[in-house]
């Protein structure tokens, strides 16, 4: 029978890892089967780790490695401070509270105008629910797949789908495609329609500008190029389909843009007469040649640099 030496110096040939002479065939027993053994990682990687998600309440979806990688403080505002959104924050929240619950829900799609807190709303709905509805069915994480990322989606959902302590808010921000991508065939199948389909502790929730995901001389090229323009079209447009909650956002009034400027103002206590906020305020909007949420934002950060004032506590709750 071959010495445990002789074994050792052969597999390390065989792989690669050892170089003639490298093997000290003196060495105690221990020492060559930590060699083996590490020889045998090199050729066999270790899985990945099973995720941890008890360590935060956020996530985000590293496709490679593959990994959730927690965030300790999210980037978000309170719900109270979304102003001129009433309808869609309710309709967004009475879904997020349901999941939570375990009943059924829609995964959504917040598009529309730029700035109106559509990604806002997503953050702070979650922070609302996971905080102040006690869900039964288990803690509600909320893990974000950049829009580079769509297409390992399943691979992500595959972690998910064995994590059932937890019930879980698939986010994307600003998610669109382009002409030569096709990332989102795999979105299609993931949300409804696939062979497994989405678990159901998992739903998932997209902003975009556009409602169809995709620009508009993107289909009008398929009307114009393809054999059967309709059925092209469908194709395309069948995404957007697959979410059972369109939640459009639009441009806001003067009204509706004061309005958010006062509740920041507030919120931050900014020592400013009403009056001289309301003129900064629209001369702030009309040099931005807009009026959003985050327009008036941006002017409570200059405002508040003027005064002094630390913005502290967005990355709270």
């Amino acid at each position: 029978m071959e010495s445990a030496g002789t074994i050792a110096a052969r597999l390390g040939f065989a792989t690669g890892r050892l170089e003639p002479g490298a093997m000290n065939f003196q060495e105690p027993i221990g020492g060559l089967i930590e060699r083996i053994a590490r020889a045998l990682e090199r050729l066999a990687p270790l899985p990945p780790r099973k995720p941890d998600f008890d360590r935060a309440a956020a996530f985000i979806w590293q496709a490679e490695p593959e990994a959730f990688l927690p965030v300790a403080n999210v980037n978000r505002v309170p719900l109270s401070l979304l102003k001129g959104i009433d309808r869609m924050r309710d309709v967004l929240l009475d879904n997020t509270v349901r999941f939570a619950q375990g009943l059924p829900a829609n995964n959504a799609l917040l598009w529309g105008a730029r700035g109106m807190g559509k990604s806002s709303l997503a953050k702070a709905v979650h922070a609302a629910v996971s905080r102040e509805a006690k869900s039964q069915a288990g803690a509600l994480k909320l893990v974000e797949i950049h829009r580079e990322d769509i297409g390992t989606l399943p691979r992500c959902l595959a972690h998910l789908r064995e994590a059932k302590g937890s019930r879980f808010i698939l986010f994307c921000d600003d998610l669109s495609f382009e002409a030569p991508d096709t990332s989102y065939k795999s979105l299609k199948a993931v949300l409804e329609g696939g062979i497994e389909g989405r678990p159901e502790h998992v739903l998932f929730y997209a902003t975009s500008n556009r409602r169809h995901l995709m620009p508009r001389e993107m289909l009008e090229n398929e009307r114009s190029t393809a054999i059967t323009p309709s059925e092209a079209v469908e194709e395309k447009v069948s995404l957007s389909d697959r979410f059972g909650l369109w939640i459009g956002f639009h441009n806001c009034s003067q009204d509706g843009y004061l309005d958010m400027v006062r509740g920041y103002a507030e919120y931050y206590r900014l020592r400013i007469a009403d009056e001289e906020l309301q003129r900064e305020a629209l001369a702030w909007a009309l040099g931005r040649g807009a009026r959003s949420g985050r327009v008036a934002f941006q002017y409570i950060q200059d405002l508040a640099g003027r005064l002094g004032v630390r913005l502290d506590g967005m990355s709270e709750r």
